[in-house]
C-alpha cells in the first residue's frame, strides 16, 4: 500500500529545498516573469514525474548497472548549468530579454535525465515508496498525482520570488549582483554534480 503521506513529504523537502531545478527557475522568474516562465515549470514538473515512474517500472536498473552511462549524463548536466551560468552573466537589463528566451518545456524535461537530485529522488521514491508486491499500475497514477501535486506549486514559487524581484532588477547595479549571484549559484550546483 502507498503510503501517500510520507511520500508527499518526501517530495515537498527535496521539491522545495534549493537545488538545479529551482536555481534555473529562480533566474528565469527573475529574468522573463512568471508567464513566461510556465513552460519551464511544466517540464521540470512533467519531467521529473515520468523519470519517477519510468525508474519505478524498472527502467532505472539499467543506469544501475551502467555506471558509466550514468556519469555520462552527470557530466551533461554540469556542461548546461555552466553553459547557463555563462548565458546569464552575458544577459542585459530586463528591457532587453525579448532577444532571448526562457528553457522551453522539452528542455527542460530532458534535463531531469542528468540532474542529480532528480535522480536521488527518482531513485529513492522507487526503493522506498512503490509497494513490493500488487499490481503497478495503481500506485504508479497515485504517485503521479502526488508528484504533480506537490512538485508544481513548489517549483512556481521559486519562479514566482523571482518574477517577485523582477522590477527591482531594472537597476543595472542590481541586476549585475544578482546575475553573478545566479551564475555562482549555477556554477555551485554544477559542480555539486560532478560525478565522483
Amino acid at each position: 500500500m502507498l503510503d501517500w503521506i510520507a511520500l508527499a513529504t518526501y517530495t515537498f523537502v527535496m521539491s522545495i529545498t534549493p537545488g538545479p531545478n529551482n536555481v534555473m527557475v529562480l533566474a528565469s522568474g527573475a529574468r522573463f516573469g512568471l508567464r513566461r516562465t510556465l513552460p519551464h515549470l511544466a517540464g521540470v514538473t512533467l519531467g521529473f514525474t515520468a523519470q519517477v515512474i519510468m525508474i519505478c517500472a524498472g527502467i532505472g536498473t539499467l543506469l544501475v548497472r551502467l555506471p558509466s552511462i550514468r556519469a555520462s549524463m552527470q557530466w551533461v548536466g554540469v556542461a548546461y548549468m555552466l553553459y547557463l551560468a555563462v548565458r546569464l552573466l552575458g544577459s542585459g537589463p530586463v528591457g532587453e530579454v525579448e532577444r532571448s528566451r526562457p528553457v522551453r518545456f522539452w528542455e527542460a524535461a530532458a534535463f531531469q535525465l542528468v540532474n542529480p537530485k532528480a535522480w536521488v529522488m527518482a531513485l529513492t521514491t522507487a526503493s522506498v515508496f512503490m509497494p513490493a508486491s500488487g499490481s503497478v499500475w495503481l500506485p504508479l497514477v497515485a504517485m503521479s498525482v502526488v508528484l504533480i501535486a506537490i512538485n508544481f506549486p513548489c517549483v512556481v514559487s521559486w519562479a514566482a520570488f523571482g518574477s517577485a524581484i523582477r522590477s527591482s532588477l531594472n537597476e543595472p547595479r542590481r541586476r549585475a549582483v544578482f546575475n553573478v549571484v545566479m551564475a555562482v549559484m549555477m556554477v555551485w550546483v554544477g559542480w555539486s554534480m560532478i560525478p565522483r
